[in-house]
């Protein structure tokens, strides 16, 4: 048992890329350099630990240097949404080396959809010339509330059938190792924070697609609630949506009127064909007027719960994410309008609202991230990684 949290230990301090010898490990740890070696001798074996070529010394001989073995063992990310899922293997930094995504349908079940998953992350490794064994972990993100103690999911609206199913048993039947199972919005809130914002402690990332929800970092910790329920904005009363009936069985939801599918219905009762997220963003960036009034009404809608949020938690960036977030400035504008308008001085003053960087593969990235803080016994906090450099071997605590 010691000596696999000393190891776990050593791999929390290698993970923001710095190499360190067995002396800086030793002295960081507060353990025996003996103790050190021994268990940078079996993070070597296991592949998880590289020793580097030693820098050119003055006089003395060199200290050889250890870093994370970004490439020795792989981790399995995927991203499931309502019609579409993203598969991909990365290394141990969360650099993406093989990606595939397809359609699906969540409601099929969380067996069939799992297994495709579990089989589109083994093709992929094939692929790369690696077999099951070089994967350390799986990180999923899925459209619902999870339970953050047990991985299941909780009366997940968008996916019927799948209340409480055992995911992480499931995938670990074909992967055997750990498993981290959150909401999607989390994980690509984690993805943005990780790459994007790591020295920010405060942050909130709001996902439009089929549904809407808001990944929130207060204190530079990811807040997901007592039952994994944080952040679940998107079932929050608006007056704008007082007449409209909400999947969730009540009127007057902020999803049914400012969610992919509620400006779809918008446009589609005034005549305007669009069924989903996407026919939205075509028509905005075809320059459809109505469309563009439609999403900045719903911008506006999603501004007034903003601004609440903005108020309580004072974030310093506020992110737009999801496949409504293609459209950009007409729901930016929205939704900055009344952020701005409702919001005190002190807690818009440094405020950004902006569009996230990575809308594609921020999900993959937070996905594969929250394996690394399993493995590496690490909350979830940004570490940025930086390349493996000679100079760069100067102690410094983790984060």
């Amino acid at each position: 048992m010691a000596e696999t949290l000393e190891a776990v230990e050593i791999l929390g301090l290698l993970r923001d890329g710095r190499p360190r010898t067995k002396t800086e490990l030793a002295k960081l740890l507060g353990k025996a350099r003996s103790t050190v070696s021994l268990r940078l001798a079996d993070l070597q074996a296991t592949g998880l630990v590289e020793e580097l070529a030693a820098p050119a010394a003055t006089r003395g001989r060199p200290s050889a240097l250890y870093a994370l073995a970004t490439s020795g063992k792989l981790i399995g990310a995927a991203e499931l949404a309502s019609a579409d899922c993203l598969v991909a293997i990365t290394d141990l930094a969360g650099r993406v080396l093989a990606q595939e995504s397809y359609a699906v349908d969540p409601a099929d079940g969380p067996v069939p959809v799992l297994d495709r998953i579990t089989a589109t992350l083994a093709t992929l490794l094939a692929g790369l010339g690696r077999s099951p064994g070089d994967l350390v972990g799986v990180g999923l993100g899925v459209p619902g509330p999870v339970d953050p103690a047990t991985g299941q999911t909780l009366s997940p609206m968008i996916l019927p059938g799948w209340d409480q199913f055992d995911i992480v048993g499931h995938i670990q039947a074909a992967f055997p190792g750990p498993v981290v199972v959150d909401n999607d919005v989390n994980v690509m809130a984690v993805g943005e924070w990780v790459t994007q914002y790591p020295d920010e402690s405060d942050l909130i990332l709001v996902k439009v697609n089929t549904g809407l929800g808001a990944g929130i970092v207060a204190g530079g910790r990811l807040i997901r609630g007592a039952r994994g329920g944080g952040g679940d904005i998107g079932h929050i009363q608006v007056d704008a949506a007082s007449d409209r009936l909400c999947r969730c069985g009540q009127t007057g939801c902020l999803e049914a009127l400012a969610s992919g599918a509620g400006i779809a219905r918008t446009l589609s009762d005034q005549g305007v064909a669009a069924t989903s997220a996407w026919d939205v963003v075509h028509l905005v960036r075809g320059g459809d007027a109505t469309a563009s009034r439609v999403v900045r009404e719903a911008g506006r809608a999603i501004g007034a719960v903003l601004a609440a949020l903005v108020c309580a938690l004072n974030p310093k960036y506020v992110i737009l994410g999801g496949e409504i977030a293609h459209v950009g400035e007409p729901l930016l504008a929205g939704i900055r309008e009344v952020v701005y308008a409702r919001s005190q001085p002190a807690a818009t003053s440094d405020l950004q609202i902006v569009t996230a960087h990575n809308l594609e593969l921020a999900s993959i990235i937070g996905a594969s991230r929250l394996v690394q803080n399993h493995l590496f016994g690490v909350p979830t906090a940004p570490v940025r990684y930086v390349e493996p450099t000679q100079d760069s071997a100067g102690p410094r605590p983790a984060q």
